[in-house]
């Protein structure tokens, strides 16, 4: 049975909390356990908490769910492909797959809703990914 350590970015806690309900149902139609779930402030946070994840032995992967939306500012831009680069950073330094859940960025709130089901498609890519590799 592969065993998922799951981030979950509260910023949008609506979207957060329906994508963590799909990702939970996911996970039982796949029967993976579901080892650990951290709650973080926003995606900018959460490569810290998928590093912490990631280094306990009991994991295979990590999956990171969570909502970039657009403002009046590029700041969506920054926060989500920071936060994607320093996940793969994670994946890559601690030899876990990380799969990146978030919705966004440049999307308003209504299309989040609409791609709530596609942050939780990031855990049968975990499993996918732990069952493929050497």
């Amino acid at each position: 049975m592969v065993s998922i350590g799951l981030v979950i970015a509260q910023f949008y806690e609506d979207i957060a909390e329906a994508m963590e309900e799909q990702a939970l149902k996911n996970a039982s139609r796949l029967d993976v356990e579901i080892a650990r779930t951290v709650s973080v402030r926003g995606v900018y946070d959460t490569p810290l908490a998928a590093d912490r994840l990631a280094r306990r032995d009991e994991i295979d992967a990590v999956t990171v769910l969570g909502a970039v939306i657009t403002g009046d500012t590029d700041h969506d831009q920054v926060v989500a492909h920071t936060a994607a680069e320093k996940l793969s950073d994670v994946s890559l330094q601690r030899d876990t797959p990380v799969t990146f859940g978030v919705i966004g960025p440049a999307m308003s709130s209504a299309e989040a809703y609409e791609r709530i089901d596609y942050g939780a498609e990031a855990i049968p890519i975990a499993v996918e990914t732990v069952e493929e590799l050497p």
